[in-house]
């Protein structure tokens, strides 16, 4: 009898462990409840570019291994904050994520007026990427190197212009960062956007412009521009022959980044689930390759080491614009 019992207890046991590999992983791990219907995974941006890249690719591995489906909602403006602001005071259950972005640590200080405290609305939950940005000229400008580029500023001041997605943007402040640094000067030229400002750096109306790596070394690889530096302290792999600004510059140093928020108060157990599914996705070979093929770099590490990011991000951005003496009108 007492065999018996034994071995019943032994097909039972064998039978609850067939369940919980046979279950999702968010089932088995952490709320069990979570997700219980569709997560919106807000991208404060229009369509198009390397957020929607990054974001389509995560949301695709979350729904696969979630068990409930991961949807991409664009939801431009304002520079980030009305996707922000939405996500901020969605309700806190893990069913409305953000794509957060360098934006997010420059309008804490650029934006006096912002309805918002992002550190306190924000939980973070995972890094994503890190993407550098390039500094590219027209190919008629005279000049090699970040050095050749600061001796021509120099002996032509004024005469510049440097093309930005917008004002208050990560481009636009590396620009201004570069001209503290340097002691040069030229003409801020804001566009809608990174690609009106290289159409006319590659006509030659502007002369150069600090743009996203991954939205101008395919015009690089072309020739139909020159790349003369990166601001990260290392090479990009996607452009080996661009060497750091800070190599000439020291103390240069900027990028775009981006990550993954959720609302104030979201469980610490969905934020801990969906950083391990993040941080699992990137390490994913199909996905390295994707965003490697994008020049970004991925960002490891818990919820808590992201949240240490943010904050650095945030106070190296407010020098920044304290540096430049730039506000949001």
């Amino acid at each position: 009898m007492h065999a018996l019992i034994n071995k019943r207890h032994f097909l039972q046991a064998a039978a609850s462990a067939a369940t919980v590999l046979a279950t999702p992983r968010a089932f088995a791990i952490g709320n069990p409840s979570y997700p219980s219907r569709s997560v919106k995974w807000v991208v404060p941006y229009a369509p198009g570019g390397a957020t929607d890249v990054l974001s389509r690719l995560l949301c695709q591995r979350l729904s696969d291994r979630l068990g409930q489906t991961f949807v991409v909602e664009n939801k431009p403006g304002a520079g980030s904050n009305i996707g922000t602001q939405a996500v901020i005071t969605s309700a806190p259950d893990g069913h409305t994520l953000l794509l957060t972005s360098t934006a997010n640590a420059i309008n804490a200080s650029f934006d006096p007026a912002l309805p918002y405290d992002f550190a306190k609305g924000i939980a973070p939950v995972a890094g994503v990427a890190r993407i550098p940005l390039v500094l590219v000229v027209n190919n008629d400008l005279p000049v090699n190197s970040v050095a050749d580029f600061i001796a021509y500023a120099k002996t032509n001041p004024g005469k510049m212009s440097i093309a930005s997605s917008g004002i208050g943007t990560s481009l636009h402040l590396s620009g201004e960062l570069f001209k503290s640094l340097a002691g040069v000067q030229f003409i801020h030229v804001p566009y809608r956007g990174s690609a009106p400002g290289l159409t006319d750096v590659m006509s030659g109306q502007i002369q150069g412009m600090f743009d996203n790596v991954t939205s101008s070394f395919e015009l690089v690889r072309a020739g139909k521009l020159r790349a003369l530096g990166v601001t990260t302290r290392e090479r990009s792999e996607i452009l080996p022959d661009a060497p750091p600004i800070a190599d000439t510059l020291s103390g240069y140093e900027t990028s775009s980044f981006y990550g993954v928020g959720a609302p104030h108060d979201t469980p610490r157990e969905i934020i801990d689930l969906l950083n391990r599914e993040i941080d699992a996705a990137l390490s994913d070979a199909e996905i390295k390759s994707r965003i490697a093929g994008l020049g970004a770099i991925p960002l490891h590490g818990n919820a808590s080491e992201f949240g240490g990011m943010l904050t650095a991000e945030t106070d190296r951005w407010r020098k920044v614009v304290e540096l430049s003496g730039i506000r949001k009108q």
